[in-house]
């Protein structure tokens, strides 16, 4: 066979396979509160492997299900899996796949975030992820062929240098956003009409906590009461509100606004906190909590992330608290905890120390201990601010 003669039968291959894969599916919308995508059927205590959130009313075919979930088809080469209560099925036919894009725009805001609108002909699957050194934001759009011939970009966007596109797969179309400074600021990603919208925040005009706004999550609450003390008894709850009351006085003492997720003794679904926090618009999120473990001997002061983008504030309290004498039980990354999944604002957890180890027990219970973490959480946001160098291109 010739060369020539091979490559027709492979394309032909690729498309048969491609419409089989697309045709044998039924069709159906997203829906409910923060719907999102699971790498795999996979789970512990915090659930599956996530990729990340998804709007609503975003087409997909569903191939298979299994355990409460329903596998999707993303393209023809790639899959996922999501909740079936986040599956609203369909009597009209889906959009004719793969879809095209259309011309972009990227320009500044008013409100401090800058704005590409990526216009396409369907609502489809997508995932976006944050890329460090050099720092940029990364978007698939998942049944997309390329008919964008022109992007616009205008000198008033604050954050965003420039944006390009590759199309990885026939139907994948992967979008890069680089961006003018070496953190990450967080971004909102979600369609307006069948445009996906990126709003991507600019940093801070000073690198003072003054005028800074940071919203303080004190984990658990209600009848959520989390974990419990060995010796004592007292509970997570509890003394994450004390924490984070501690906290909140300390950041408003250097000037930053501050907002609360809980005052009272309130159960409240993390679902609802994230949803509450992104009308809110915090530029940082301190997100407070106790650990446990089955091993009394197992002790001392962790921070976590899931984006990498995230990392450098978890590493720099983290680095603060250990002056307090403290194990270092580590830096988390990857964490599948739900107030780590958003990227609408930089945003960490702080397990302070361990209910499960009598001596942080004891100092859990010390208002000076307190007082001193707070200290230490206000020095640790303040290393990351000053951290911020203007991007190498």
């Amino acid at each position: 066979m010739n060369k020539g003669w091979a490559t027709l039968l492979l394309i032909c291959s690729f498309s048969i396979l491609q419409s089989n894969v697309w045709g044998q599916a039924k069709w159906a919308l997203t829906t409910g509160k923060l719907p999102m995508i699971d790498y795999g059927i996979g789970e512990d205590r915090l659930g599956g492997a996530k990729m990340g959130f998804i709007d609503t009313a975003v087409w997909v075919q569903v191939v298979d299900s299994s355990k409460g979930m329903y596998k999707i088809q993303l393209s023809s080469q790639r899959q996922a899996w999501i909740g079936k209560s986040f599956i609203k099925w369909s009597e009209k036919n889906g959009p004719n796949i793969p879809v095209l894009s259309g011309s972009w725009t990227v320009k500044g805001g008013t409100q401090g975030r800058d704005s590409i609108w990526i216009r396409l002909d369907e609502r489809v699957p997508y995932r976006s992820w944050m890329e460090i050194q050099p720092s940029r934001i990364i978007i698939e759009v998942f049944g997309v062929q390329s008919n964008t011939n022109w992007i616009t970009q205008l000198s008033s966007s604050k954050a965003i240098e420039h944006v390009d596109y590759v199309q990885t797969a026939t139907d994948v179309l992967q979008i890069t956003i680089h961006l003018k400074h070496a953190a990450h600021w967080g971004y909102s990603l979600g369609y307006r009409g069948k445009s996906l919208l990126l709003l991507v925040n600019e940093p801070p005009a000073s690198k003072k906590l003054k005028g800074l706004k940071i919203a303080v999550d004190a984990g658990h609450g209600g009848s959520n009461t989390g974990a419990r003390g060995t010796q004592s008894g007292i509970l997570e709850k509890d003394y994450t509100l004390i924490f984070a009351k501690a906290l909140e006085k300390e950041l408003k003492r250097y000037g930053a606004e501050v907002i609360m997720v809980r005052s009272t003794d309130t159960a409240i679904d993390n679902k609802d906190r994230i949803l509450w926090l992104q009308q809110q618009g915090p530029q940082v999120l301190i997100s407070l909590h106790l650990n446990s473990a089955s091993r009394p001997q197992v002790k001392g002061v962790s921070t976590y992330y899931k984006h990498i983008g995230f990392r450098p504030i978890s590493q720099t309290i983290l680095k603060e608290m250990l002056t307090l004498g403290l194990n270092e039980f580590g830096n988390i990354g990857h964490f599948n905890f739900m107030l780590n999944a958003p990227t609408d604002f930089v945003n960490t957890l702080v397990e302070i120390a361990f209910l499960s180890n009598p001596d942080d027990e004891a100092r859990i219970q010390e208002a000076k201990f307190h007082k001193e973490t707070a200290i230490k959480i206000r020095k640790g946001i303040e290393q990351f601010l000053k951290q911020e160098v203007p991007r190498k291109n």
